[in-house]
């Protein structure tokens, strides 16, 4: 072979003679590398998804229901003369309201401020921070920060614009709007909490108009009829079109505004009876002020109200943990009311549930395709065995990069398992073979053990280059999930190859 190859044939001798003579002794090492690991494990972050390299955001403005769009406009506007005087930022675009038919239906008070950006002489952390800071002088309004994908892939989790949703459930809106408050000033503290707010609930004044049927069946007026006349004097009703050129415009039949300007012309207005005679409306109905809230939220028939938040320098699970504590300490919810978790916490839970029966699935699997392969018990559990020794590397590498375990990562981890377990059947193969040629046990596995080095580390090799280039794009917009996987894949491939050339020979000798 080449220079390189009997550099690490010798090399590997050497090893596999120290490993060989104190076989237990590497087995405990290599068995407390496995629990320090599972320690840092569980001190790292969780998330849903990595975050999102966009060079682009999307800031929420929403101001109370009922404001005009020319004062809904006139916030926007201050929104976006404040995020034009950063240099990172040289144009803005923003949408107020959206047509009541389109899919994501929106009222006046509601913007969207599409801000793309490039930054210069400080992170992106920084940079929304900065944001943060001089929007929240805008008078009245609530104010979310996201960026385009991820502000959509939230939108569609849970209903909000923001990665978590704390929705609380009970019968009474009014109650429920106090405890959301007190929920928001328990939280709006919590490290890595941004964007704190609680769903707007506005009463909006209406008149009520509240037929009397004993009355109107006194004067021989049917309560359809009646309804009827209602909803033509005062909401109007197409009864034809008129052109003006090439357009086309509703003639819209209804009460002139003297006569439904307010509440006592209303009360007087003239309803036709029976015998044609006419007389006052509150003759028939009574016609009252009224207000009701604009909007109820609903979630499996039950009333809701949702506190939003965005997270920033922290990892999403730890952020909700420290919510989750200061809630149960600060909130205390009457009977029929409760709280839950939605947003991309709620998902990631579920994700991960998924994705662990998914690696104890495809570990039973691989256990039985060994034990297949070769038709004995101990074999087959020593390649299992050595799967764990794949999750150290992948664990180390998230630990020195970003930190936090999201689903690519996860699956990063399942992916590891195939790894492992193909470089242990190389091994264990090969000292089949040579203990079916006759040769002794520890003739076995030295000889092996190098026969199999060179595809073993070859196989590695290939692959860990492969994987580089994915790992070091994790900054670069489009890498945001193949990055974490790779990193992961990469440390594992590392760990369970250099492990696996160790352990399989040490376990294997104890035969």
């Amino acid at each position: 072979g080449s220079v390189v190859e009997r550099f690490f044939s010798r090399l590997y001798h050497s090893i596999l003679k120290k490993t060989l003579a104190f076989p237990r002794s590497i087995i405990v090492s290599v068995l407390a590398l496995f629990v320090f690991s599972m320690i840092v494990l569980s001190g790292l972050g969780r998330s849903f998804l990595p975050d999102f390299n966009e060079d682009a955001l999307v800031i929420s403005v929403v101001t109370p229901p009922g404001t005009s769009l020319e004062e809904s406009g006139k916030t926007g506007k201050l929104v976006e003369e404040i995020l034009l005087e950063f240099p990172e930022i040289n144009i803005t675009s923003r949408r107020t309201g959206r047509a009541e038919m389109d899919e994501h239906a929106q009222s006046a008070n509601s913007s969207e401020v599409e801000v793309p950006f490039k930054l210069k002489d400080r992170n992106r952390d920084e940079f929304l921070d900065d944001i943060r800071k001089k929007l929240s002088i805008v008078p009245g309004a609530s104010i979310t920060i996201g960026m385009p994908i991820a502000h959509r892939i939230d939108h569609m989790l849970s209903g909000t614009r923001a990665n978590i949703a704390i929705k609380i459930f009970g019968p009474e809106l009014n109650r429920l709007f106090t405890i959301a408050n007190k929920v928001k000033s328990a939280i709006e503290q919590t490290g890595g909490l941004v964007d704190v707010n609680v769903e707007q609930l506005i009463e909006v004044p209406q008149i009520r108009i509240i037929p009397n049927r004993v009355i109107l069946a006194k004067y021989g007026i049917k309560l359809g009829d009646f309804m009827d006349f209602i909803d033509v004097a005062f909401a109007g009703e197409t009864v034809g079109q008129v052109f003006e050129g090439e357009r086309a415009y509703d003639l819209v039949v209804r009460f002139n505004e003297q006569n439904r300007s307010n509440i006592e012309a209303i009360r007087n207005c003239l309803v036709d009876t029976e015998t044609n005679e006419k007389i006052p409306l509150h003759y028939v109905a009574n016609v009252i002020n009224d207000s009701n809230p604009h909007n109820i939220g609903r979630e499996n028939v039950q009333r809701k109200i949702v506190v939003s938040g965005n997270v920033s320098g922290r990892d999403l699970r730890s952020v909700v943990n420290d919510i989750q504590s200061r809630i149960d300490k600060e909130v205390t919810f009457p009977e029929g009311y409760r709280v839950e978790f939605g947003g991309q916490f709620e998902n990631e839970a579920k994700a991960t549930r998924m994705l662990m029966l998914t690696s104890i699935g495809a570990v039973i699997i691989i256990f039985l395709l060994l034990f297949l392969e070769f038709r004995i018990l101990r074999l087959a559990g020593i390649v299992i065995l050595n799967l764990p020794l794949a999750l150290i590397g992948g664990i180390f590498s998230v630990y020195f990069t970003s930190g936090i375990i999201s689903i690519a990562s996860t699956i990063g981890f399942i992916s590891l398992f195939g790894i492992a377990a193909r470089n242990g059947i190389l091994l264990i193969s090969r000292y089949r073979f040579l203990e079916q040629q006759g040769m002794n046990l520890k003739d076995t596995i030295l000889n092996g053990s190098l026969d199999r080095l060179n595809p073993i580390l070859m196989t590695a090799l290939t692959t860990g280059l492969a994987l580089i280039p994915l790992a070091v794009a994790s900054h670069q917009a489009g890498s945001e999930i193949q990055s974490p996987m790779a990193v992961v894949i990469l440390g594992g491939l590392i760990s369970s190859t250099i492990l696996n050339l160790v352990v399989i020979p040490a376990i294997y000798s104890l035969k």
